[in-house]
């Protein structure tokens, strides 16, 4: 059967440090590839001027997300600078269901849950071109003070220190090239053209 020669739909973890450009990588893949489902995380922090509930995250109050934790609806989950964040299971469990993969983008902590709970996910962490330029971007940004900052720099450096964790990195040396190559780690042959086999 053509079934049998396709990959299990699984689900794909992105992760990596604050500055390394997860966000612009996933905002490239919506963009160029709308087939790839990108789960939306659930959190209870306040909601961006550009943000859209249930785009870019599900917003809910505490006592709702400490709801979902008691029930067993989340995936995952984290508190991140007094705010906790987590994957809604039910829908990601519904699309890997129907054969579709799945797209997740958490922290390190996050991950380490998801490995736990799905063995079989997929985890990809994505790196700078080099850690002086991860600096570079966390100090340039201009917009925290010196403790954050630091702070920032410290939490790095133990993201970067648990990239062996992962089974496979992606370097973010040029944000289409991260993006091109992140989709091609999801191996869905029934969603792209199939290629052509070459013989041996």
């Amino acid at each position: 059967m053509d079934d049998d020669a396709r990959p299990a739909a699984r689900l794909t973890v992105l992760s990596g440090p604050s500055g390394v450009g997860k966000d612009s990588v996933i905002e490239l893949i919506r963009a160029r590839s709308p087939w790839v489902w990108l789960s939306v995380s659930v959190t209870t922090r306040k909601m961006r001027d550009y943000e859209v509930d249930g785009v870019h995250y599900y917003f809910v109050d505490r006592p709702e997300f400490e709801r979902m934790i008691a029930d067993g609806d989340l995936l995952e989950w984290a508190e991140f600078a007094g705010n906790l964040y987590g994957t809604p299971r039910k829908a990601v469990e519904a699309r890997l269901h129907n054969g579709e993969p799945v797209l997740l983008k958490i922290d390190l902590q996050g991950a380490r849950q998801v490995r736990a709970a799905m063995p079989e996910a997929q985890l990809v962490f994505l790196a700078p071109p080099s850690v002086e330029e991860l600096k570079r971007r966390l100090i340039g940004r201009g917009t925290d003070d010196e403790e954050t900052i630091r702070r920032r720099l410290v939490h790095a450096d133990e993201e970067l220190a648990a990239e062996n964790e992962f089974d496979v990195t992606v370097v973010n040396d040029q944000v289409e090239r991260a993006a091109e190559e992140l989709v091609g780690l999801l191996g869905s042959s029934f969603l792209t053209p199939a290629q052509p086999q070459s013989s041996a």
